[in-house]
């Protein structure tokens, strides 16, 4: 090999040597490249005396990519050699025959690419014919070349199946124009030559021939291939017995070409019914062979239909034509493989919209549909245990049997809409057999019947739904008494109970049904389901069946409480919530059940002497588990991924949905009882959290509980409140701060000033923990700053200054000077300033500008002075009232135009007004003459603004103040600095 062969080896062939090598061998080959004049020279060269298939590659490649990019740049006599040398090479000198396919397609593509750039322009003689192989003397190699050249052309420019920009699909159309009238006949004759002489010889370069005759019968003229000398042979290649499956695939999609062309719907039902399809729809394994072909036709004969009706057209009827292609696509879709990629559904989801009104016999090609969508949703029974568990191949399995089934179940959903009465029938015969053979029934056929009953729940209507009408009614009746020996099996029990719950609303107007509903819920179909997974989502299920029947279950009470849920708790409690097998999706963690007890029990309907009985009992067995699990936790400590830990965790959980069906009034009134229990679970829970300060999840839990006694306990959980947030500031990071203001922004808005006390002792470390945490600095807002961790700081801001408006607006101002909390005093104040005038959150803006109007009403008595803090009324004066009221309104970022911040202009007019009243002439004087006429604000405006702030309200203030900071804002013309 010279330098130039082993350089273009070291190019393709990696491990040949080190990197340092090959990128020597790389920009070599590059060099080269640099001149396309000597690039052609040495390609065709090349192409001509080496026997390396590697170095051919190359070359072909090269001067592909310099007709492709630098075709302007090849000087004209280069191109007249360059030209006659590729044609040569797909026809008189080609490829040696062995060549492999990739060398031979590479040369395709750069023909294709010439042509592309100069056809039919260039004065040579047809380049098509110049290639034409000349048959019966030409070589296989020659046609296989041929047709290669066709299929690159077609896939470079001419196919309509590839994006195309104007300027490409005018060419396009000159080349297709162009061959119509110099070749298309003669390679037309060409295919059927080579379909003659190969296709016993010679089956995949016949079928190769085909499939490029294919791209071209969309745009040639349909005389050349829809004749009496092609049509026979297309269908011959088919029904012949020793046809191979590639040869009758590729004749299908010529004949499928044909019958897709454009025409009138008249002519098209004259070329349907010369095919003779019927030969091949009497044998069903051919309909296999050509799936597409059998659905195209169909589709063709559908759009027939729709167009011309069903009478007879010239002797042809549409309808005739339909009837007979539908059992053949049904069979498609039964039994094909290639069900999908031939469009049955899309064909029978337009067939079943077109017959809105079927007659009899098109109810029974409706009926063999349902049963056609039945078969290809069944689950593969392969598959059976891995669906059961799931571990990874089943999760894979069912993911896409999902997607599988997308288009499948819509095209049932249509059904169910236009023909209810055909699906019920269908679906209740599925029932009915799958109730009769149940030993016979597999876990594949009924979770497929179910999912059906699943989605025909769907398309009932409301009215039909509340009436049962049809066979709804006796469906429900076989759905809620329904036993199936496979019951247990995790997909069948899961679709069973969301099939239960999607007729529910049925159920709601006809409550004879419900004590079905409680069995089916409540036995080993529902919680009680040995596969943890289904038991959880039947909680759930329960949980929202509780709240849409609501007080229709209270004669159902001891039923549900002292029968069906007597070992709920203890099954609940002792689970070991560590191991993998109990990782739930979302909130679906078993707890529902407890939810829907206190929906159940806070009814009004039920007696208090009940609802204390109930409640006091159930409350009791959660209190005595958790008492038992903090003392263990004292004798030997607790780890954060203990089995202990995640049992605690849950009872927590299980008294929160409890308490959430429950009231202050209830509690506390009503059932006094219950109050206690709550309140002794509730030391038991707080002394946990002191035991335990380190496991961060358990005092998320502990929180949330919290959140809920105080909706329920009222005041008489003011008690607990010193211990709980003082430990609750213990190491805590910007998540558990957040969660810590949400709690107590609640208990302020619950229990207002009769918290006082409670937050002098801890506003301090409130504040020096937060200003500790967040940064002094703006937030910035360039591309890739906001990380989670800046979020969750940004979260705590917003929820921080949240905090300080609660206070403020509860007439807890008092809090920030007292005794205990005066050392932070100034640090706040000058944060909500700076908040308040430039803050990029318009909202946080206008809540700070609210606390200063509250802070100002609270503190500032009189005119004459005597202030609350002294201080503060200069600091109004001076600072907040220019900075904030002013120059920050005056910036030009305060966009008038927004919503929120036209809404905050109109606070800051409410605190000037606020002001003047408790600050009056100090404050009036201060801002016009330092603020206003500071910014060189006409005296008169100045004068007018003194007097409406004297004289107007707020509402007549504000359109004035608008137009004299856009007057201020021309004048400055921009140039004002915020200060």
């Amino acid at each position: 090999m010279d330098d130039l062969e082993k350089a273009i080896h070291l190019c393709y062939e990696p491990s040949a040597a080190d990197s340092a090598l090959r990128a020597q061998a790389m920009t070599f080959c590059d060099r080269l490249k640099a001149d396309p004049s000597a690039l052609i020279h040495l390609c065709l060269d090349r192409l001509q005396r080496s026997p390396l298939v590697l170095v051919q590659f190359w070359c072909l490649q090269a001067l592909h990519d310099v007709i492709l990019l630098r075709y302007a740049s090849i000087p004209p006599a280069d191109l007249s050699l360059l030209r006659p040398a590729l044609l040569s090479l797909a026809s008189d000198r080609p490829l040696p025959a062995a060549s492999p396919h990739f060398l031979r397609n590479k040369l395709a593509q750069a023909l294709a690419a010439l042509i592309r750039l100069e056809y039919p322009a260039s004065s040579l003689p047809d380049p098509f014919l110049c290639v034409l192989p000349c048959l019966p003397a030409a070589d296989p190699s020659a046609i296989d070349m041929f047709a290669r050249f066709l299929a690159a052309l077609d896939e470079d420019l001419l196919s309509l199946d590839y994006p195309r920009s104007p300027e490409e699909a005018a060419a396009a159309a000159q080349v297709k124009d162009t061959m119509r009238q110099q070749c298309v006949p003669q390679i037309a004759r060409h295919w059927f030559d080579v379909l003659s002489l190969y296709h016993s010889s010679d089956p995949s370069l016949a079928a190769f021939a085909l499939d490029t005759m294919r791209r071209y019968i969309t745009w040639i003229d349909i005389g050349l291939v829809a004749n009496d000398a092609f049509v026979p042979l297309f269908f011959g290649l088919i029904l012949a017995p020793g046809s191979t499956d590639q040869l009758r695939a590729a004749s299908g999609s010529c004949i499928l070409a044909i019958i897709l062309k454009r025409m009138d719907h008249r002519q098209k039902m004259t070329l349907l019914y010369s095919l003779p399809l019927s030969k091949v729809f009497a044998n069903p394994d051919l309909v296999q062979k050509v799936p597409a072909l059998v659905t195209g036709y169909a589709a063709e004969a559908l759009e027939c239909y729709k167009k011309l009706g069903s009478a007879d057209v010239d002797g042809y009827s549409p309808l005739n034509l339909l009837e007979e292609a539908l059992p053949s696509v049904l069979y498609v879709m039964q039994e094909s493989e290639e069900m999908e990629s031939s469009n049955v559904v899309d064909f029978l989801s337009d067939y079943v919209i077109t017959m809105k009104f079927p007659s009899e016999k098109h109810a029974m090609y409706l009926r063999q549909i349902l049963e056609a969508i039945r078969v290809q949703i069944l689950y593969d029974p392969i598959y059976r245990n891995n669906l059961d568990i799931p571990d990874k191949i089943g999760k894979d399995e069912e993911d896409q049997m999902a997607d599988h089934r997308k288009e499948l179940l819509t095209l049932f959903s249509s059904i169910c809409r236009i023909t209810p009465s055909v699906t019920q029938l269908f679906v209740r015969n599925l029932v009915i057999t799958a109730l009769s053979s149940s030993e016979s029934s597999s876990v594949e056929d009924v979770e497929a019947l179910l999912t059906l009953f699943y989605r025909l729940g769907e398309t009932v209507r409301e009215e039909a739904m509340k009436t049962g009408s049809g066979l709804l009614g006796e469906l429900v009746q076989m759905l809620l008494s329904a036993r199936f020996p496979c019951h247990n099996h995790r997909l069948v029990a899961l679709i069973y109970l969301e099939t239960v719950s999607r007729f529910m609303k049925f159920v709601q107007h006809n409550p004879q049904y419900i004590s079905h509903v409680l069995a089916v819920f409540l036995d080993e179909r529902g919680i009680r389901h040995p596969n943890l997974n289904v038991s959880r989502r039947a909680s759930y299920l329960f949980m929202r069946t509780v709240k849409l029947l609501k007080a229709r279950l209270v004669p159902y009470l001891d039923l549900i409480l002292q029968q069906g849920l007597h070992d709920i708790v203890s099954q609940f409690t002792n689970s070991d919530w560590t191991t993998k097998d109990l990782k739930f999706p979302g909130s679906e963690d078993g707890s529902q059940t407890f939810e829907a007890i206190g929906l159940l029990i806070g009814m009004e309907d039920v007696s208090p002497e009940k609802q204390s009985e109930f409640l006091t009992a159930l409350l009791d067995s959660l209190y005595q588990k958790l008492k038992g699990l903090l003392s263990d936790a004292k004798e030997h400590g607790l780890e954060e991924s203990s089995a202990k830990v995640s049992t605690i965790q849950q009872i927590i959980m299980a008294l929160n949905a409890l308490s959430k069906g429950l009231n202050e009034r209830l509690v506390m009134s009503s059932c006094p009882s219950i109050g206690i229990m709550f309140k002794k679970t509730l030391s038991v829970v707080l002394e946990i959290l002191l035991s335990c300060p380190d496991i961060r999840a358990m005092r998320n839990k502990i929180t949330s509980f919290f959140h809920r006694m105080v909706e329920i306990l009222g005041a008489s959980i003011l008690p607990f409140l010193p211990a709980l947030l003082k430990h609750l500031l213990v190491k805590s990071e910007p998540e558990d701060m957040v969660e810590f203001l949400v709690l107590a922004n609640q208990l302020i808005s619950k229990f207002s000033t009769s918290l006082e006390s409670i937050l002098e002792d801890i506003f301090l470390a409130i504040a020096s923990r937060l200003i500790e945490i967040l940064p002094k600095d703006a937030f910035s807002a360039a591309p890739g700053c906001i990380t989670e961790e800046v979020r969750e700081l940004q979260d705590l801001q917003r929820t921080l200054f949240t905090f300080l408006h609660v206070m403020a607006n509860h007439n807890l101002s008092s809090v920030f000077i007292a005794p205990s909390c005066r050392g932070c005093l100034d640090v706040i104040i000058q944060l909500l300033l700076i908040t308040a005038c430039s803050h990029k959150d318009i909202l946080l803006r206008k809540m700070c500008v609210q606390i200063f109007v509250k802070l100002i009403k609270d503190w500032c008595t009189n005119y004459n002075g005597g202030d609350v803090v002294p201080g503060f009324r200069s600091f109004i004066i001076e600072n907040f009232s220019t900075n904030c009221c002013l120059y920050s309104v005056l910036d030009n970022s305060f966009n008038f135009h927004d919503a929120n911040t036209f809404i905050l202009f109109g606070e800051i007019v409410l605190a000037q007004k606020v002001m003047y009243e408790k600050l009056g002439r100090d404050f009036a004087i201060h801002f016009v003459s330092s603020g206003l006429q500071g910014v060189h604000c006409p005296h008169e405006l100045a004068e007018q603004y003194y007097e409406k702030l004297q004289t107007n309200d707020v509402k007549d203030l504000k359109p004035f103040y608008h137009q004299l900071i856009e007057n201020l804002r021309l004048q400055q013309n921009g140039s004002l600095v915020f200060r």
